[in-house]
């Protein structure tokens, strides 16, 4: 019997209703002929309301014991779908984590699964059950604690599943409907994508666009899972969505797939540091260690011996970086005039895998900014991605305009 994995998210799966309108959908695909693992987000606000209640339990919380709590949200989505769709006559019955077994790491609230068992649900399937509803997010440690995969847990658990048991394709539902050339709140011309590719997909969701948790990508990209994203919320059509698929299955491959941006980002400059071997590592293992994420890194033209060092990292890491630099500076390891931290900037990055193939990219988008007296701070590049940063209060334009630059309302 061919098998569908179907992933169901917060929104989707917020009230009675709309666990009843989800069920209907499985019901569909039952009748299309398939075994479904259904994968279950928590209800919506859910997850927030039980960190909550932790955090006012106790500030210096056990992680294991804030596992233990906030991984119940998706338990309480799963027996609700199982019971439903037994109401419906269809044979269904929930799954935890631990029961099915999805192995993981240690790592309490940010989990990395290691292995998922198929014994237990393929035998259910077997006696004649048709529906396996998985609640996400979840697994067990090697000490047999519960343990959860971090938000997004529930994406990256459902593409896992389709893995590890070789599913026709994995459809995740959500309050949109497909993967758009970006984001229609800025853009009103956003077009919706019939596919992308792995590769772009994941730049996308690396860049900030929503749609998808960079792990699920990245582990549908590892094992070739086609996904397809689609909403919740529309009636149902067979074509509907955007499928993430390989680049040979996509025909014609525009230079310039998508415009991503994230608002949340900080550029800091160390002024004045020493031009030697080893002083990026010196820089930025401390960083590394305090756990902030770098993306950009630009190092200027020394000057007796001299220079300068930018980089960008999320806005709500900045006073994480300037401890750690400033602890490794009084330890001797580097030394610097000045750390200048600049948080009223955002990064608008152009996405493509067309752009092995294109060449003048770079030189457009550095025109249309230019045109419109946007001053780039930094700029890096990779393969399918160039990505600049340029002031908070231009985002909008500059998206709008590289948009429309670019063509990407045309089919």
């Amino acid at each position: 019997m061919p098998l569908l994995v179907m992933k169901f998210g917060g929104t989707s799966v917020a009230t009675l209703d709309r666990i009843a309108r989800a069920s209907k959908r499985v019901a569909r695909e039952v009748a299309n002929g398939y075994d479904v693992i259904v994968v279950v987000s928590a209800m919506s606000g859910k997850t927030n309301e039980l960190v909550g209640w932790v955090e006012e339990t106790s500030p210096l919380y056990d992680a294991r014991e804030y596992d233990a709590v906030v991984a119940s949200g998706e338990i309480v989505t799963a027996g609700l779908m199982a019971l439903r769709l037994q109401e419906m006559d269809i044979p269904a019955r929930s799954w935890q984590g631990w029961q099915v077994p999805v192995k993981t790491t240690s790592a309490h609230s940010a989990a990395r699964i290691e292995d998922i068992g198929t014994d237990a649900i393929n035998q259910k399937f077997g006696e004649g059950f048709k529906v396996a509803v998985v609640a996400g997010f979840q697994g067990i440690s090697p000490e047999g604690r519960v343990t959860t995969l971090g938000r997004g847990g529930s994406d990256t658990t459902a593409v896992a599943f389709a893995a590890a048991f070789g599913a026709e394709r994995c459809d995740i539902y959500t309050d949109v409907d497909g993967v758009y050339t970006t984001d229609p709140r800025i853009e009103d011309k956003a077009r919706k994508l019939d596919k992308i590719a792995f590769e772009e997909m994941l730049e996308l969701a690396s860049l900030g666009a929503k749609v998808l948790q960079t792990r699920s990508v990245e582990l549908a990209m590892r094992y070739k899972v086609k996904l397809r994203v689609l909403s919740s919320f529309e009636e149902y059509d067979p074509n509907a969505g955007t499928l993430v698929c390989d680049e040979e299955e996509i025909v014609e491959q525009n230079a310039v797939s998508g415009v991503a941006y994230s608002r949340d980002e900080a550029k800091m400059t160390l002024i004045s540091v020493a031009d030697r071997p080893g002083i990026a590592s010196a820089i930025f293992t401390p960083l590394s260690e305090a756990g902030v994420n770098v993306d950009m890194i630009v190092q200027n033209i020394s000057e007796e011996g001299r220079t300068d060092m930018t980089f960008s990292c999320p806005t709500n890491q900045v006073k994480r970086a300037e401890d750690a630099l400033a602890k490794a500076k009084d330890a001797g390891a580097i030394n610097f005039r000045e750390l200048v931290a600049d948080t009223d900037v955002a990064k608008v990055s152009v996405v493509g895998i067309g752009m092995r193939s294109h060449a003048g990219i770079a030189a457009k988008m550095f025109s249309v900014l230019a045109r419109d007296s946007i001053n780039i701070k930094v700029i890096t590049t990779s393969e399918i991605k160039i990505s600049v940063l340029i002031d908070r209060k231009y985002m909008e334009l500059a998206v709008q305009s590289l948009h429309d630059a670019f063509e990407l309302d045309k089919v």
